[in-house]
Formats: C-alpha cells, structure tokens, sequence
C-alpha cells in the first residue's frame, strides 16, 4: 500500500451511500475542522448520501460542529474516513475499522500507515489545508459553511500562522476561504477566548514550572490542582502554549494527570525536534508539537531527562 490520490479517494466518495468521518481523541480545531469541512462539502455535493460524524462533542468546539449518534449498523457496507489521526489508538470511536472501506487523511509522521487508502503529506500545516486541497482538485463544494471549519483547523494548528510549517501556500487557501464570506474575527475569538478559571490556571502553570539550565521545561498539573481551580482535564489544555511564553525556555512539557491516574504528556519546541521523544511513551506528532502518555512520577522524570538531553543537543549544535 502506498500514498494514494485525490482522485482515488474522490471515486470512493462516489462509490459509497454512507460515510462515517472520524478523527481523533481529545479533538483541537484541526480534528474537528478537517472532518467537518469535508464532510459538509461532500453533503453539498451529494445531498442523497449520509454523511455521519464520529467521536463525542467536545466541550468549547462544538461552535465548529457536533458529532452524531452512530449506531452499529450504521457502519454496514459504508466507507469510513478518518482525518488528522496519525495512529489507531488515538481514533475517537474505535468502531472506525467495522466499515466496508477505511481512507486516512493525515498531515502526522507517516508511523502507523493504516486503512485501504492512506493520503499523508506530513509537510502540511494542518489536516484542514489537505482538505482544502482536496476538495479545489475535485471542483467539490467550498462555500462559507465549509470554509468556516476547514479554517478555523488552519488557523489553529498553525498557531494563527506563526508556526514555521506555515506556507504561502497557507496564507493562499486561507485567502480562497476567506473570501466565502466566512467571519475571520470570530472564528479567531471563539479559538482564543477562554474561562477566567482558565485563565487563572495558565498563570498559575507557571508555579508549577521546573526549569533547567538547559531552557528545558516542564509542569504537572495534578486532578487535586484542577479540581481547586474549577477546571475540566480538557480545559487544562489551554495551558500547553503558556510556558513558550518565556525567552528562557526552549523545550517544555505541560503533564496532565488525567482521572485513572496516569498523564497526558504534552510537548513543545521553540527548536529540538521531540517527537521522537513522545514516540518513547506510546505517543508522537509532529517536530516542535507531540503528545505522549505517562503512567507514573518515574515516568515523567524519565521523560524530562530525555527532553533537556535533546535540548543540551541541539544547543551544543547550534551554537
């Protein structure tokens, strides 16, 4: 199997009566952008099909869409597609592989290449872009309610284009959509605002910071502290850009202890390359942004020990 087309993954569209999009766990704008911008063109295109949406409303993105209530039987002779999931574990609603057909469309590292059909341009900013790619090749529909996730994806995994993966070609397909009519300003309100518990708990992320010589970084906030703060596991995860904030810091890790007792593993880069790091701990990504989960307080020292190992790298490298 290898990197498919546009076009192989337009006569699949075609072929198939139902369609069930899924993406991945603990959605960001991208996840949900990239699933919904397709699968709204795709309903303008075909009105006769159904097009269904997987995986569990998530708190403050539902302004961008709201999944379906899917049932088993749905998954019958349909074509599955799942975007801006780079592995299986990390589909939202692991019903993804009881269709008929399974397409990926990803902009990850290229680890775990499953489906019938894969299209993966790791060089990509976002899932979202891929999308908008996909549907101008096609002539398929772009109007202001596709545009308006596909995005707010862009926009968020480029960090409002200040992410060195960000193109002209970025600022080009941002432009096309922007031109549907789409309410930029909103769409960048809605991805920024945040509660005042938030708010509070990304200043204090900061109390919680141990920082090495290195300019290597890391924080855990436990349930106790969120708990304190009034605040959700998911809407912990404001705090993940926070510490890159500081000039002193290169690299950092924003640990969540998550309600079984283990830990999300959140990583960022201002430069080392540490996906390969979250690959240790049953997680990846991209270069300068992974995930990775952690099972106990030895774990996460192990964790911060490799990440000011790569940091005294790639300054040693750099200097």
């Amino acid at each position: 199997m290898s990197n498919t087309t546009f076009d192989e993954i337009y006569a699949k569209i075609k072929e198939y009566d139902t369609i069930i999009l899924h993406r991945h766990i603990s959605p960001d704008p991208d996840a949900i952008g990239s699933q919904a911008g397709l699968g709204r063109s795709i309903k303008l295109a075909f009105p006769e099909k159904r097009v269904l949406y997987a995986g569990v409303d998530w708190g403050d993105l539902t302004w961008i869409n709201k999944g379906d209530d899917i049932k088993d039987e749905d998954y019958k002779g349909a074509l599955v597609i799942t975007t801006d999931t780079a592995d299986r574990p990390r589909v939202s609603d692991q019903r993804y592989d009881m269709g008929d057909f399974l397409i990926k469309i990803d902009h990850h590292p290229n680890v775990d290449p499953y489906g019938d059909l894969y299209y993966v341009n790791d060089q990509a900013p976002a899932a979202s872009e891929i999308i908008a790619d996909f549907l101008i090749s096609q002539k398929m529909p772009i109007t202001a309610e596709v545009a308006l996730p596909i995005y707010a994806g862009i926009v968020g995994d480029t960090g409002r284009f200040m992410y060195p993966e960000t193109t002209a070609h970025t600022f080009e397909i941002a432009a096309m959509l922007a031109k549907t009519g789409i309410d930029l300003t909103q769409i960048a309100r809605n991805i920024s605002d945040i509660t005042f518990k938030q708010a509070k708990l990304q200043s204090s992320v900061l109390d919680y910071m141990t920082v090495d010589k290195s300019g290597a970084a890391y924080a855990v906030l436990t349930q106790a502290d969120l708990k304190k703060m009034g605040v959700t596991t998911e809407e912990a995860s404001v705090t993940v850009s926070t510490p890159g904030r500081i000039k002193d810091i290169l690299t950092w890790s924003v640990i969540v202890e998550l309600e079984d007792g283990t830990y999300r593993v959140h990583y960022r880069s201002k430069g080392p390359v540490i996906n390969g790091l979250a690959a240790k701990h049953n997680g990846g990504g991209h270069a300068l942004a992974s995930g990775a989960k952690a099972k106990d307080e030895a774990e996460i020292k192990q964790i911060f020990a490799e990440l000011i190992d790569v940091t005294n790298k790639y300054k040693e490298e750099h200097e």
